[in-house]
């Protein structure tokens, strides 16, 4: 009679902590689909874009600077 009212004890316990659990995988469930998360995959491609476009922006600002030098060298008086 002690072992059953210890396994009914038991069991009573068990059950909160399994609603528990349950309650906290979706909740966190859905603050992950909240966050509104990237795979690693699209991050490595978006990583890669914006490199490539740090890269043509660097050698458009030099294109530009060689240009507005050329500029200045053709709007100067030249020289007797």
């Amino acid at each position: 009679m002690i072992e059953q009212l210890l396994q009914a004890i038991l069991e009573q316990l068990q059950e909160p902590r399994a609603d528990l659990e349950k309650n906290l995988r979706a909740l966190l469930s859905e603050m992950i689909t909240r966050m509104d998360l990237v795979s690693q995959e699209e991050f490595l491609r978006q990583q890669t874009a914006l490199l490539n476009a740090q890269k043509n922006i660097a050698n458009l600002l030099v294109e530009i600077e060689t240009l507005t030098e050329k500029v200045a060298l053709l709007e100067s008086p030249a020289a007797p």
